[in-house]
């Protein structure tokens, strides 16, 4: 998903985007739906959110910052 796509879901949920970059826009969604706000913070590939809906682009996220 593109960050316009994600301001506009994020939007759609009552947040209003305005300076985060996408991993903490995603984790203000998270919060919002009541997930854990994890976005990006999975270590070695390691989750045990396997409904989420962010799942593969966290992960592909995560393994390029750990």
């Amino acid at each position: 998903m593109n960050i316009k796509q994600i301001s506009e879901l994020a939007l759609g949920l009552g947040i209003k985007a305005k300076k985060q970059n996408k991993a903490e826009l995603i984790r203000l969604i998270q919060q919002t739906e009541g997930n854990f706000a994890c976005f990006a913070t999975a270590v070695d590939g390691e989750c045990d959110q396997a409904n989420c809906l962010w799942r593969q682009d966290c992960l592909n996220v995560s393994s390029t910052q750990h």
